[in-house]
């Protein structure tokens, strides 16, 4: 695609604090079995690299999975009128846990949301401001839906916000490289993976210095 005048602009990336949130890396995503599912393996392993550095570099995780109990299902009624297939996600069931592959450490959230955004009637906001971030990482799924809600909510949060081109996927590759196009013409910088993760690793050794 063609870039337009005046977009596109390259922000400040990462900063010193960041934090690396994973959004909807759940066994309903993940599993081909799943009428919800992406295309995520290549996601999988570059979630699982992201995830192995921002452990090292002392930068919170945090994580979110979709949901549905009773009550949940009557406030999220029109997202799961449009999505019928929602309703796979069944709270207590195993489409909600996260893919074992990319299981949370102790101490590392798992916020349940109803809607796309990760910000949106969760504790994220307090979570990330009470830690003091200056900036978000953003991977997951998928790509046009709630990774594009998180980072526009993230930017509106007043976060810097990047996200590693090969750690979000979608079902549809036309809507994966439409979105990213996108985000990275408004919302935050869509970056290589490999340069996430050399940043991390930077922020690593900073803090492993006495």
């Amino acid at each position: 695609m063609s870039r337009l005048p005046g977009f596109h602009g390259r922000g400040t990336g990462l900063g010193d604090r960041p934090a690396l949130v994973v959004v909807d890396m759940s066994v309903g995503f993940t599993d081909p079995e799943s009428p919800l599912a992406c295309d995520l393996e290549h996601v999988v392993e570059a979630v699982g690299l992201l995830l192995a550095a921002a452990r090292r570099a002392d930068a919170p995780v945090v994580y979110t999975t979709v949901a549905y109990d009773e009550e949940g299902k009557r406030r999220a009624a029109a997202f799961i009128e449009k999505v019928p297939a929602l309703l796979t996600l069944e709270a207590g069931s195993r489409w909600v846990e996260i893919d074992p592959r990319l299981a949370p450490q102790p101490g590392e959230p798992v916020l349940r949301k109803l809607h796309a955004s990760a910000f949106f009637e969760t504790e994220l906001a307090g979570l990330l401001a009470a830690s003091e971030r200056d900036s978000v990482i953003v991977a997951g799924a998928s790509t046009s839906g709630c990774v594009r809600a998180t980072a526009v909510d993230a930017l509106q949060h007043g976060y810097r916000t990047v996200v590693p081109r090969e750690a979000v996927g979608d079902r549809n590759a036309d809507a994966h490289e439409a979105n990213l196009y996108d985000i990275d013409a408004k919302y935050g910088d869509v970056v290589p993976l490999a340069e996430t993760l050399v940043h991390l690793e930077e922020l690593a050794v900073a803090h492993a210095t006495p």
